[in-house]
């Protein structure tokens, strides 16, 4: 039976739950959490990911569901998803990471 919730943990060691659905808005978490074996992160619904910061991977967190809720939307006034220019970058190189 799949997990409802995953946790995700921060370079820091702060851990954010966040809904499965949410999660596997990464290509690269969805395939951790589906992969064949006995992998932790199959199996405890874990991913710790030690090179990406708190603040960031917050930012990942809420971007997971800022697409959820959009991403069939057929509405045009879609919000912007706004990102600080000073997180710009750590926030684009964790966005590559994880495929989003």
């Amino acid at each position: 039976m799949p997990k409802s919730t995953v946790k995700l943990v921060s370079a820091e060691g702060f851990e954010f739950i966040v809904d499965y659905k949410a999660a596997c808005v990464s290509n690269t978490i969805r395939n951790m959490l589906s992969s064949q074996g006995s992998f932790t992160e199959t199996e405890l619904g874990e991913v710790k990911f030690p090179e990406i910061s708190t603040p960031i991977l917050e930012k990942v967190c809420q971007y997971f569901y800022y697409k959820l809720k959009y991403q069939n939307s057929t509405t045009k006034s879609i919000p912007d998803f706004v990102v600080a220019p000073e997180t710009a970058l750590e926030l684009l190189v964790a966005a590559s990471f994880l495929e989003t």
